[in-house]
């Protein structure tokens, strides 16, 4: 048996050898080759290696050398203090983490957020390609939650794609709108680049859908196209804002009036930072950018999370009429993603006490995209869009006014099935963002927020944008929306259905567990149009009922 002093010795020497042997190996190597090369000995070597090889080794070891004192004699990183040379594998290994993940471990159904099989299916259909897959499904058709749409059996032709449109624009509004079914969501100037911008409407524009511009304002790059717009109108005010920040009316009714402008949408919060405002940092402000927004270059351009225009459900109504208003007529409306519902209802209480209706509504799920949020917010903050989506679609019939105002929805949505599943529960029309970020060669690298996308989408670095090329950009944005929308109209032809408006709740079904499955009719509760109204609501255990005397028109 070993003594005490030799299992001390040899711990020593196991534990110290495996932390430093490679920066000893280095240190040997360099004295070892720098002594032969000092006393001329080479020649020894000369069998084996020659003179320049021998002179790389011991650059290299020398560099490591170095590189392991530095190590050793460092306070800022305990592994590297610990492990000299070897640590800097670690990190190493972790930069490079969401790529080796990606392109070799990741699963096909691995939603990250969007999974392989989601990202394929937008790179193939934005460039005309079949799409089709062979063999048979790889989802589990026995798992919770699996969805499907039910057939008929007296399945009809599909539809001619040009009639999937909707009209936006009440009795109030004097410019109605008619909608593509899906369009492009709201995604800024600043966060995306010029040529992304120009792509996006360019597609916009030979599609004939819409394309929001986010809260950054209208850039020169959303107009160069022709593509219809919705402009979207933040706390910020951006493109229509005093010095101070406030919303200025004469601004706002300048572009208002741009031909290209059909809607105003006013952003009330976002799915992926509700209650947060929007941020764009400040090393992705350029000059440019400084003046479309009317901001500084030295800070951070943040939206408060409240709008100052307004400070109640009734102040909004009244902003909702002085949009219109200043736009001569157009359809006006608000997008957010529920939080707190009776404030939602809220909302709905000053509609009905003002009788002044919104045109739309878009719905935002906390599921939604961001070019950059606290991790808390875009992960548990927000409620996901079906929730969100069908207690806007309930609230607006159970307050009798559904038929005022059309319901858009957007968060996560790729696919045909995607916007079928979301129209059953209540919703117009879909909006994407990420989609057609696809569309245009997004790889999901998640840099969004480094100005380092290296695909020169979320970037204002001219040279990385300058590899974004338009034309074909741009072809892939409208081969995106028109295959989507042929899948979309077979797949509701198979349903015996000729329009997206057809589709109903019972169309669609979804597996509770491994003995029952129920369609959207029986799992969601739907309320009957103005039944929010009535006088004689002493049901404690309806949600609606409840949430609706918490209402207050008067304030959120």
């Amino acid at each position: 048996m070993q003594n005490p002093a030799q299992n001390i010795r040899n711990k020593f020497l196991n534990t110290f050898l495996s932390r430093y042997f490679i920066w000893l190996f280095c240190i040997a190597t360099t004295v070892f080759l720098a002594t032969t090369v000092f006393f001329h000995q080479q020649h020894y070597l000369n069998y084996f290696l020659n003179d320049n090889i021998v002179n790389i080794i011991l650059l290299i070891s020398s560099g490591l050398s170095l590189l392991g004192l530095y190590d050793v004699l460092q306070k800022s990183h305990s592994l590297l203090q610990n492990y000299p040379i070897m640590g800097h594998f670690r990190f190493i290994f972790e930069y490079f983490r969401p790529e080796i993940r990606q392109y070799f471990i990741e699963g096909d159904r691995d939603a990250l957020p969007f999974s392989r099989v989601q990202r394929n299916l937008v790179y193939q259909r934005a460039k005309n390609e079949n799409a089709d897959k062979p063999f048979g499904s790889i989802i589990d058709v026995y798992e919770d939650d699996y969805r499907f749409i039910t057939h008929s059996l007296a399945p009809c032709h599909p539809a001619d794609i040009a009639t999937f449109r909707i009209t936006i624009g009440n009795a109030q509004c004097q410019q109605p709108y008619s909608a593509s079914i899906l369009n492009i969501s709201a995604m800024s100037f600043g966060s995306l680049s010029a040529n992304a911008i120009r792509a996006l409407n360019k597609g916009a524009k030979q599609g004939n859908f819409y394309h929001d511009t986010g809260e950054g304002s209208i850039s020169p790059y959303h107009l160069e196209n022709g593509g219809d717009l919705v402009w979207q109108i933040a706390s910020g005010y951006f493109g229509c804002r005093t010095v101070d920040g406030k919303f200025d009316p004469e601004k706002f009714r300048h572009q208002a009036k741009l031909a290209q402008v059909k809607m105003i949408e006013i952003k009330l919060s976002q799915g992926a930072k509700p209650g947060h405002g929007g941020i764009l940092p400040k090393h992705k402000i350029s000059t440019e950018i400084a003046q479309i927004r009317g901001v500084s270059q030295e800070h951070d351009c943040i939206s408060p999370p409240a709008h100052s225009a307004f400070h109640t459900p009734l102040q909004m109504i009244d902003f909702i009429q002085q949009l219109r208003q200043l736009s001569n007529g157009k359809p006006v409306g608000f997008k957010l993603c529920i939080g707190q519902p009776w404030q939602f209802m809220s909302i709905v209480k000053a509609m009905l006490e003002k009788q002044i209706f919104p045109d739309f509504i878009v719905v935002d799920g906390s599921e939604g995209g961001t070019g950059a949020a606290p991790v808390e917010f875009s992960d548990h903050i927000g409620t996901p869009l079906q929730e969100g989506l069908l207690f806007v679609h309930n609230t607006l019939v159970g307050a009798g006014i559904r038929d005022h105002i059309k319901i858009g929805a957007s968060g996560k949505i790729i696919s045909a099935f995607d916007i079928a599943s979301i129209l059953a529960l209540g919703a117009d029309w879909v909006n994407s963002a990420r989609g057609f970020m696809f569309s245009i060669g997004c790889i999901q690298a998640q840099s969004c927020h480094t100005n380092q996308c290296p695909v020169g989408i979320a970037t204002q670095d001219p040279q990385r944008q300058a590899a974004l090329h338009v034309p074909s950009k741009a072809e892939r944005v409208s081969n995106f929306h028109h295959n989507t929308l042929d899948a979309l109209a077979e797949m509701i032809a198979a349903a015996g259905l000729q329009h997206p408006s057809d589709i109903q709740a019972h169309h669609l079904a979804q597996r509770i567990n491994h003995n029952e499955i129920k369609n959207y009719a029986q799992i969601y509760f739907f309320l009957k149009t103005g039944e929010l109204l009535a006088t004689d609501q002493d049901d404690n255990e309806n949600f609606y009922y409840r949430m609706w005397r918490l209402a207050d028109a008067t304030k959120f």
